[in-house]
């Protein structure tokens, strides 16, 4: 299955809006028809990122509520610093949309709060898609790069020529995320791929200050975690690369796939942390397929032959 088919599936991202709810304020893009789909950032991330997760994995027939978590852009963090306090904010955002129950799909650092969301609503959550989430305590620490960059984003005018650069030549990020060098160009040979990858890593460097509260929130957050994984009744699918420098397949994906009662599991052999954009290929059809199974959209709004 290739990626010729042009960037029009689901649409750039639509404006946001930022939804009173009973527990707070939530920055959402809320746009399509049919059945409820929530997407969920990792770190970095913003209500942006997560639609660029409902690009990459998802198909036109739903409808897709893209949030910003708190600490992300114009979602307060305060009083939402655990992830079931950030479980219980998606649920007040349903309610807010009245909305019964979604299905849920989280990149990375979105992982925590969607656990928790399918433990603590179980009768909310009709289907979990995780992909690169973590399954335990995150024991990498951030290198000191990251940390220097933490420092720098607080600077606009670092953050003008960072982002210039990276408009001009995306490759040496790439290089960054991407360690095999074969499938870096693969992915980068992808026009759709590389349009997607491209656009989500272009995004960290829009209003990035506003970013950084959740991102180290997440970091502190993931240290030391423990998820009710067992409590899962949520039909769920986990994706997992097997060469993951950040969750390690043996720690996380391996760990999610055993516990998770019924979990369907995509292990992605040599996928690094943005498996869903250099093999998603392997991982779409299997999202594709899985919210058609348990979370059906209209008929005919499945893959294209050529998507």
């Amino acid at each position: 299955m290739t990626s010729e088919a042009p960037l029009a599936e689901i649409p750039p991202c639509p404006p946001a809006t930022v939804v009173t709810t009973a527990q707070g304020p939530v920055q959402t893009v809320d746009h399509g028809d049919g059945p409820p789909v929530l997407a969920i950032h990792g770190a970095m991330g913003g209500h942006d990122q997560s639609w660029f997760l409902a690009r990459t994995l998802g198909v036109p027939g739903y409808r897709y509520l893209a949030v910003s978590r708190p600490g992300y852009l114009d979602t307060p963090l305060a009083g939402k610093t655990t992830p079931e306090a950030q479980a219980d904010l998606h649920a007040a955002l349903l309610d807010a949309l009245g909305l019964d129950r979604v299905a849920v799909m989280a990149v990375s650092g979105g992982g925590p709060s969607a656990l928790h969301f399918a433990a603590r609503h179980p009768d909310r959550c009709a289907a979990l898609v995780l992909a690169s989430v973590p399954g335990g305590p995150m024991r990498q620490r951030p290198p000191l790069a990251f940390h220097l960059s933490m420092l720098l984003l607080r600077w606009p005018a670092f953050v003008r020529r960072a982002r210039a650069k990276l408009a001009a030549d995306f490759a040496p990020a790439a290089a960054r995320s991407i360690r095999d060098p074969e499938v870096r160009a693969r992915t980068l040979a992808d026009p759709v791929v590389r349009e997607l990858f491209h656009g989500m890593t272009l995004s960290t460097f829009d209003r990035p200050a506003d970013r950084l509260l959740g991102t180290k929130h997440d970091i502190r957050m993931t240290r030391d975690a423990r998820y009710p994984l067992e409590r899962v009744a949520a039909p769920t699918l986990v994706i997992a690369g097997t060469a993951d420098p950040l969750l390690p397949f043996d720690e996380h994906g391996a760990v999610l796939g055993a516990r998770i009662p019924g979990a369907k599991r995509v292990v992605v052999e040599g996928g690094e942390h943005v498996a869903i954009f250099t093999h998603r290929a392997e991982v779409r059809p299997a999202v594709v397929d899985f919210l058609a199974r348990h979370w059906p959209a209209a008929p005919g709004m499945g893959l294209a032959p050529n998507a």
